[in-house]
């Protein structure tokens, strides 16, 4: 069935794995283990301010805003903006989320990203690799020159992550996280600086589709 689906959408057959740890874009058969990952605890601080506002919500709101938004991050994939959100597995256990995303990447070859992890998979090196990974994706197979991303002042985890992937300061800003002002810790990596990790990583399913898709074929220059 995964073959058929890839076939259909280049986008399902991306799989990246190191290890025991798989990430790959989110089906339709994962939305009950999606629903039970963002039903877990994630924060060890749920009144830290970088704690994500949808996060916050009503149980069965946030629930259906998370499919939805799986849903229309798969549906909206195309050379002019994209985002892929991967499930993160360790063997065949759900345990986190790791995006990456980009707009008109043809012309800027930049990508963003985030992240998270079930409390309980936390401070095991699991969020580090699952960045690695997704930079060995942007880097060496999508052909990005740099990745970006942020994190809301004070949330030392989320910067000794980026820090461990060989990203460097890069700024400060202000944006809001539901009704609350944070400042951001802005952060990015190339691939001179990237940090790669200690285990092997594959990435299969890059497909001239895919490419494509993504406005990453090599006809994009």
């Amino acid at each position: 069935m995964d073959d058929e689906l890839a076939a259909l959408y280049a986008p399902f057959g991306l799989r990246i794995t190191a290890g025991d740890i798989t990430l790959r874009l989110f089906r339709d058969a994962d939305l009950p283990a999606y629903a039970e990952l963002i039903s877990s605890r994630l924060f060890a601080d749920e009144t830290a301010p970088h704690v994500f506002d949808w996060w916050t919500k009503d149980p069965d709101v946030r629930l259906r805003s998370g499919q939805q938004f799986l849903w229309q991050a798969r549906a909206g994939i195309s050379p002019a903006s994209w985002t892929l959100t991967m499930g993160v597995f360790e063997g065949a256990h759900l345990i986190g989320s790791q995006d990456v995303s980009a707009k008109d990447f043809a012309k800027l070859r930049v990508v963003d990203s985030g992240s998270y992890l079930r409390l309980d998979a936390q401070g095991r090196g699991v969020g580090t690799l699952m960045r690695q990974m997704m930079l060995v994706l942007a880097f060496d197979h999508l052909g990005a020159i740099r990745a970006e991303s942020s994190a809301v002042l004070g949330n030392g985890m989320s910067i000794a992550v980026s820090k461990h992937c060989g990203y460097h300061l890069d700024g400060m800003e202000f944006t809001m996280n539901g009704q609350t002002r944070v400042e951001l810790q802005r952060v990015a990596v190339t691939p001179e600086t990237f940090i790669r990790p200690d285990v092997d990583v594959q990435v299969h399913g890059v497909t001239t589709a895919l490419l494509e898709q993504l406005g990453a074929s090599p006809l994009a220059g």
